[in-house]
């Protein structure tokens, strides 16, 4: 790979411009090359897309996305000690990758990219899971992306893909499968990291669904999954108390019991109940 775009090894990047990784930042740098290509693949055809990546750090899927390809890349970065390495690769890749120093949680990137956009990130531990949320819940659908390839911790990996019955099926789950097909693609060790997190980690490829599986307001079906988990020991009549006197009722229109717990419910079910709710 390092010989394919012409550009130095990782290491040699990182000892160069002094990146150590910061664990403020939720930083863990994947080094290793075929593994950043691996991930690059796991998006699928890149060529005819913009792609939005997140915290690129020294490079590592960027070199990866430019080499597979993409049309372009737009790399939020937040860390200004890593802007002079993305420089070097933007001068080997001309008019192919834009990179903006700023916070993902505040850029509108919707007006950097051109569809189709796909998002591919190794996004940063301390804001992956709020970016997700964003992304699965815009304004319109479908939304302007076509597919989100990202790592997690394994465990947040896991929610998202989890299936009703188990343990880490919840609000993540829902909010996911509900509008996209989701799906674990890679896993990584810890090892495959610098400095090592203390977690797995794996990589989830999300495909926006033309619209949701099932119809269901949204705002409404959010309202309704996150009184259901928030208190997920407690049966639904319990823990959705407060959407009204009748809830009973409506639980059971919804072809649901009212002594089913969250976990049980699978999300054809929350999206019945969603409409019950909004009458």
């Amino acid at each position: 790979m390092a010989a394919i775009d012409g550009l130095p090894p990782l290491r040699d990047v990182i000892a160069t411009h002094g990146l150590s990784a910061k664990k403020s930042m939720g930083q863990n740098f994947l080094l290793d090359l075929n593994l950043t290509a691996k991930i690059a693949r796991a998006a699928g055809d890149v060529t005819g897309s913009d792609v939005l990546e997140v915290g690129p750090g020294p490079g590592g899927l960027t070199r990866g996305l430019l080499a597979e390809g993409a049309r372009r890349v737009v790399a939020v970065e937040k860390d200004a000690r890593c802007l002079p390495a993305l420089a070097e690769i933007s001068a080997a890749y001309p008019g192919r990758l834009n990179v903006v120093n700023g916070d993902a949680l505040e850029v509108d990137w919707r007006a950097l990219l051109t569809p189709p956009i796909k998002v591919v990130a190794n996004l940063p531990y301390n804001v992956g899971t709020e970016l997700l949320v964003r992304w699965l819940t815009p304004d319109v659908w479908p939304p302007q992306w076509d597919s989100l390839t990202l790592m997690f911790q394994k465990e947040v990996a896991e929610r998202i893909v989890a299936k009703p019955g188990g343990k880490a099926y919840g609000r993540l789950a829902v909010l996911a499968q509900w509008r996209c097909d989701a799906r674990i693609v890679m896993h990584l060790p810890p090892g495959a990291f610098t400095p090592p997190p203390k977690v797995s980690s794996a990589v989830v490829h999300l495909t926006a669904l033309a619209e949701p599986k099932y119809p269901a307001d949204p705002a409404v079906l959010s309202r309704v999954v996150a009184m259901a988990f928030n208190q997920r020991r407690k049966m639904l009549r319990s823990a959705l108390k407060g959407l009204g006197a009748d809830i009973e009722e409506r639980i059971l229109a919804a072809g649901l019991e009212p002594t089913d717990r969250a976990e049980q419910v699978p999300i054809e079910g929350f999206c019945a109940l969603a409409r019950e709710v909004a009458h």
